[in-house]
């Protein structure tokens, strides 16, 4: 199947990118992840399996550069969205499975820099368009005191103050919303300012990314910008808009990937329209794999597949659940229709900005976030981080060095089937081991024919756990005293 892909871009890769020496020294940064949007729903990833067309996403990968092998921080949202902006697991906090549900401290500590914050301290403008799902409180509007939710259905009320949500975590500017569930309270920096129907949350942060772009163009010249686009969608509630229902001919989560990646359009044109293509660095990704909510059988019936060539989906330890679409357009530095196979996180977004800039990650910050500037021009990575360390959604972990990957789980550590007990019962080893360049499917466990390569992966996965970074650095600490590596036990 990447052969497939390698093929379509054979004769883009030939085509030698754009002088940059009249570019400015700080790209513009825009950051786009969708919300449970496996590997197969971008079509040009998935050209043998995908029904879904998606244009816009499948520009930047012409324009620019596909990473076969980009993960997310985690198998679920939050965990995910901490990692990409602090560029540190989220399991390093008291967060150790699941996702936070919002009306509560903010998951960030106030003294953690984060992507923004560094970002913000070499002169960028910083903005947030989306879905936030990292916790914040609201204080009332009439008495200031902090809110307690007292029902899953309750909204902050309009006009309730933020103390502690992106505009004091780095951002100058916030617009959306908090999670899935909190969708109606519409959110402007750090006020809640109208309830309205989910239907009309994909449509609004098109217009507010738009509209920040355009903005940006008629403020301040020549001050970059990082624009954070964090989308709500695909994910459920499953609403496209009244003109986009049925326009994949396949169910609503079809359309509602179609509605997206509009979006993107309309983003790309408004960095064109401005010119700001150029020397933008443009990543388009997702936070996880598709979710079960999806309908995947009934994709599949259809001749759509979620996760392309990969086992499992959103939650799972399966590379389906955490390897992510990754797309990066930088017109003045990559050529266009590259390929990399390097092994990238979305933790690795902090360094790569410190690199980019030439400066130094700050003190206390960023402990497992490795630079791919490299790879945009085709050099290998050099890394201190010995792999990668993935997560499901009930804290299982796996770890990936090279072709190898260890997963402490005896099924999915996830959603789908086989689950836990499920496999623990059928007499399943207590942990899969597996070649993926050999098997990306992840069918064939080696974990008991090579119990050396297992030893090895386990001991660097304790090692980078206990470390408190998985990065050279100086030394760091977990926020927790113990982290339980063998969820399922052993």
């Amino acid at each position: 199947m990447i052969s497939r892909i390698r093929a379509l871009f054979l004769l883009a890769a030939l085509v030698p990118a754009a002088a940059a020496e009249d570019a400015a020294s700080k790209p513009n940064i825009v950051y786009i992840m969708t919300d449970d949007q496996g590997y197969g729903d971008v079509s040009i990833l998935n050209p043998e399996r995908g029904k879904i067309p998606t244009p816009a996403m499948d520009r930047i990968a012409k324009e620019g550069m596909i990473f076969t092998d980009a993960h997310s921080g985690s198998a679920v949202c939050t965990p995910t969205r901490y990692g990409l902006l602090t560029g540190r697991y989220a399991w390093r906090t008291k967060l150790q499975s699941g996702v936070v549900q919002g009306f509560a401290p903010c998951l960030i500590a106030e003294d953690r820099p984060t992507v923004a914050s560094f970002l913000k301290q070499q002169g960028y403008h910083t903005g947030i368009v989306g879905k936030w799902h990292l916790n914040f409180q609201y204080s009332d509007p009439e008495s200031g005191k902090i809110l307690k939710r007292k029902s899953k259905k309750m909204l902050a009320p309009v006009g309730s103050k933020i103390p502690d949500g992106p505009v004091n975590r780095g951002f100058d500017h916030f617009h959306g919303f908090h999670h899935a569930g909190d969708m109606k309270g519409v959110i402007e920096n750090d006020t809640v300012i109208a309830h309205e129907e989910e239907i009309h949350m994909l449509p609004r942060l098109t217009r507010a990314a738009v509209e920040y772009i355009d903005g940006r163009a008629k403020a301040s010249k020549g001050q970059p910008f990082f624009l954070y686009v964090p989308y709500g969608s695909p994910h459920a509630p499953i609403v496209p808009t009244k003109e986009w229902q049925g326009r994949s001919g396949l169910n609503k989560h079809a359309d509602f990937v179609m509605e997206t990646d509009d979006g993107v359009r309309r983003i790309l044109e408004a960095l064109d329209r401005n010119g700001f293509a150029e020397n933008t660095l443009v990543v388009f990704t997702a936070d996880n794999g598709t979710s079960k909510g999806a309908g995947i059988p009934e994709l599949q019936k259809k001749g759509h597949h979620v996760s392309a060539h990969l086992r499992g989906s959103k939650a799972d330890l399966w590379d389906g659940g955490h390897r992510v679409p990754f797309l990066v357009r930088w017109p003045a530095k990559i050529k266009p229709g590259s390929i990399s196979d390097e092994l990238i996180c979305h933790t690795d977004l902090f360094a790569t900005c410190a690199d980019i800039l030439d400066q130094p990650i700050p003190a206390n910050a960023a402990e497992d976030s490795v630079s791919f500037l490299p790879a945009l021009s085709g050099a290998p990575i050099e890394s201190t981080r010995a792999g990668v360390i993935h997560h499901s959604i009930s804290g299982h972990f796996a770890y990936r060095q090279g072709p190898w990957k260890l997963l402490l789980a005896y099924g999915s550590g996830g959603w789908t089937s086989p689950k836990e007990p499920e496999a623990k019962k059928s007499g399943a080893p207590k942990a899969q081991l597996y070649d993926m360049e050999k098997d990306p499917g992840e069918t064939t466990n080696l974990y008991e024919s090579h119990p050396e390569v297992a030893a090895r992966l386990l001991a660097q996965l304790e090692a980078d756990v206990a470390n408190g970074r998985s990065t050279k650095g100086p030394p760091a600490k977990n926020d927790i005293a113990e982290i339980k590596l063998w969820k399922s036990g052993k």
